[in-house]
């Protein structure tokens, strides 16, 4: 499957790339890139199902980003069985950033894609370091890692972007997708009321390395075993149970930049994510 022309890098490109990396040498006197002789700092997870629009954009805003922030850093590009160019894309960006990419054959849905991209991270990182989730479809601006970042450093083990605090700035969501998130922070600072927390449900997140280490020693696999969107919920009440210090920053949502059509199946979320509130009241 051809490189999405969208997402190629030209030669110009490429070239600044390598100059802006020195790079060490290997035992055999072959060029390694700083980001294979160093545990990276900050891992950056991105589960994509689809994204062949999206995600060579947000790749090199990342890229940006982090270099202009001064953040070593990695990716985990996740490609949750697309039917499209996404593991491609994710591949052809390789040569010249730091990313690793996992595949899954068959489709197996936001929960797992997670796990899987959790697992690697928690693989990679040390115990300080700082490993941030979010979307791969351009929606959420890379940016806002240094923030994130800064408040992880500052103590916080987990910190949400959320679309609740002073400064959020939120363009382009469809009306069903803030009926649905309202609601359910309603209902979750009701029900599971979690200090520092008002989004339950944004995907855009930083945590503790340490504090996920921990969480997969205590829970396995079932740490993140939800199918849908409602894993984001279920991940915040299993890291409740632990000692977390939980913060938030504003969020920045441009979800009129996302390039394809939205993964979300709003009536099966909803179901889901009640099933998922009785499950959890009753302590199971």
């Amino acid at each position: 499957m051809p490189f999405a022309s969208h997402a190629t890098w030209t030669s110009d490109e490429q070239d600044a790339l390598r100059v802006s990396r020195p790079s060490a040498m290997s035992q055999q006197g072959e060029e390694v890139p700083p980001w294979r002789t160093a545990t990276p700092r900050v891992v950056v997870v991105l589960p994509a199902y689809n994204e062949e629009q999206s995600l060579g954009v947000l790749l090199r805003r990342l890229d940006q980003s982090m270099h202009e922030d001064g953040l070593p850093y990695q990716i985990i590009v996740v490609d949750d069985g697309s039917r499209d160019a996404t593991a491609t894309i994710a591949a052809e960006h390789a040569r010249f950033m730091p990313i690793e990419v996992e595949r899954h054959e068959v489709n197996q849905g936001l929960g797992a894609t997670i796990r899987d991209g959790l697992r690697v991270a928690v693989s990679l990182a040390r115990d300080d370091d700082v490993i941030v989730v979010m979307d791969a479809d351009n929606t959420h601006t890379p940016g806002l890692i240094r923030n994130m970042v800064r408040v992880v450093r500052e103590g916080a083990d987990v910190v949400v972007a959320s679309r609740y605090r002073p400064g959020s700035y939120v363009r382009g969501v469809p009306l069903e997708r803030n009926v649905l998130s309202f609601g359910g922070r309603f209902l979750f600072q009701l029900l599971f009321p979690i200090a520092g927390i008002r989004d339950y449900t944004c995907g855009y997140r930083a945590y503790r390395a340490s504090v996920l280490m921990e969480a997969f020693r205590r829970y396995g696999d079932d740490f993140v075993n939800q199918e849908g969107f409602q894993c984001m919920v279920d991940i915040l009440l299993k890291l409740r149970r632990m000692d977390v210090i939980f913060r938030e920053v504003p969020l920045i949502l441009r979800y009129d930049l996302k390039g394809g059509a939205s993964k979300m199946k709003v009536g099966r979320t909803i179901v889901r994510t009640l099933a998922l509130i009785v499950r959890r009241r009753l302590g199971h």
